[in-house]
């Protein structure tokens, strides 16, 4: 059964129709300067061939967004990594989901990496899972140039072998790629050279007048017309839409972009000095002064109290008072280690020079007799250098025990810094940086934050992974956490 979608009419009032299932075979490519309607064209085509074919859009600038509420695509972020990208597209050709693949908010050099790495998902999967796909590229000079542009030579080998793919050997996986740009000599030859369908639309530099009049097979002194087309107008030829040259005026779209045309608008009647207050007016927002623990007793002080401090009274409390006397010792415990933190000196001091002045602390406190060792000093220390509250996640849910139970298999000094990433993966909050897991293990090498996050992945606690920003996301297998995307360089937040 032959599938025609309407695009739209002819200048006679003709309707003009795309064989859809030509398409799958053709490919297409659409040109137009910008303003000609090739967004609109798109959105045209996807719009009518919804229901009856899976389509992924890749969409550098978000304007495709809107197809999700009313046809149900799925709108797929692309400040991911690369592993999770590629495990994204097998699983939409695995299920035959329609969706969007959104570049919006990266540099072209990020959506170059994220988007070889969905087409290169999408190329890769295995044969049962070959089922009939359009594959729209907007701007597909971003990904196909050619020539040389201000990015890495990887990028964008990676990104035109991805586009070179999927036009040449695409079809045989069942994709069908639909490219629109808007400056065909911009465009690498060899991925236009593919498409058997073109709709021109309006374009005014020479040599893209030249090139579209080329393809569709046009006298010289035709190109000139390609000036002359309206905003939505475009010239069809491919055997998917017409055997010569015909005009078409593409229909109407259900849904809207978030960019569409610029339109004046009135500027605000305001007098000038009202204009002033907005512009120059203090915000208010000043930066908050640091916190700062007031520094502990010197060692000279510590002795003073300790040679005049008189022994407490031994008591013989019963169960309710053991149980409030415990929790005070260990409040105290927690106090003084907090302490050590504080110092400006002492994260960079290692647990063992710390030892003890801790102890002439807990005597000076009469925490009492059982005060902890240096193993336990040194996994609370741990703890409390990488901001976590509590010595063991008390008032933590079952999640969070389990996170503490994973740690105790590390290292006491390592603990307390697994801990802090797993509180980022546990909140979704950025990855730490390297600096400030160097601090939270008491050192001021960034090299030795890197470091500890390599000791843990080797051993099975965490997934480093970066995205094409460079940022670095931290998965935890066992526990199903994942950080969001963070500045391994950044600054660190407890400095």
């Amino acid at each position: 059964m032959t599938i025609a979608i309407e695009l739209g009419a002819s200048p006679a009032g003709q309707p003009v129709r795309l064989d859809l299932e030509e398409l799958l075979s053709t490919r297409l490519l659409v040109q137009g300067n910008s303003g000609s309607g090739k967004s609109h064209l798109l959105r045209r085509l996807l719009e009518q061939s919804a229901g009856h074919v899976q389509q992924a859009i890749i969409d550098p600038e978000g304007d495709f967004v809107g197809l999700a509420e009313r046809f149900g695509h799925v709108v797929i972020d692309a400040e991911r990594t690369q592993s999770e990208i590629g495990r994204i597209a097998a699983r939409i050709r695995r299920h035959r989901a329609s969706v969007v693949f959104n570049l919006e908010g990266l540099d072209a050099e990020a959506q170059m990496r994220s988007a070889a790495a969905f087409l290169n998902g999408l190329f890769d999967i295995e044969r049962d899972y070959w089922f009939p796909m359009l594959v729209v590229v907007d701007e597909a000079q971003l990904f196909a140039p050619a020539g040389a542009a201000e990015i890495s030579e990887e990028a964008r080998r990676a990104s035109l072998m991805a586009m070179t793919n999927l036009m040449c050997r695409g079809r045989k996986r069942g994709l069908a790629g639909v490219i629109a740009t808007q400056r065909l000599a911009k465009l690498a030859k060899n991925v236009a050279a593919e498409a058997s369908n073109f709709l021109m639309g309006r374009t005014f530099l020479d040599i893209d007048m030249a090139r579209a009049a080329d393809l569709l097979g046009m006298e010289k002194r035709q190109a000139e017309s390609f000036r002359d087309l309206n905003t939505g107008s475009f010239v069809a030829l491919g055997p998917a839409l017409s055997r010569r040259p015909l005009p078409v005026r593409i229909g109407f779209v259900e849904t809207g972009t978030r960019n569409g045309r610029p339109a004046l608008m009135p500027l605000p009647d305001m007098a000038l000095g009202d204009m002033q207050d907005l512009i120059f007016e203090d915000d208010g927002l000043a930066a908050p002064a640091s916190a700062q623990r007031p520094a502990g007793p010197s060692a000279e002080e510590v002795l003073d109290q300790i040679e005049h401090a008189t022994a407490p009274v031994a008591l013989e409390p019963d169960a309710e008072a053991a149980a409030a006397m415990e929790a005070e010792r260990e409040a105290l415990i927690e106090e003084i280690v907090h302490q050590f933190v504080a110092d400006p000196d002492a994260p960079f001091r290692s647990a063992a020079t710390l030892y003890p002045d801790f102890t002439v602390h807990c005597r000076v406190r009469r925490v009492g007799s059982r005060m902890p060792d240096l193993a336990e000093f040194t996994r609370r220390l741990a703890i409390a250098r990488a901001g976590v509250a509590g010595a063991g996640g008390e008032g933590r849910d079952v999640e969070w025990r389990r996170a503490v139970e994973q740690a105790a298999s590390l290292p006491e000094e390592m603990q307390g810094v697994f801990l802090l990433i797993a509180r980022a993966g546990m909140e979704g909050a950025p990855s730490p940086a390297d600096e400030e897991l160097a601090r939270a293990y008491g050192s001021r090498s960034p090299s030795r934050g890197r470091w500890l996050l390599t000791y843990m992945e080797e051993r099975g606690h965490l997934v480093c992974e970066n995205d094409f920003r460079g940022r670095r996301v931290v998965r935890f297998p066992a526990l199903g956490w994942k950080t969001a995307p963070g500045d391994p360089k950044g600054a660190s937040a407890t400095a």
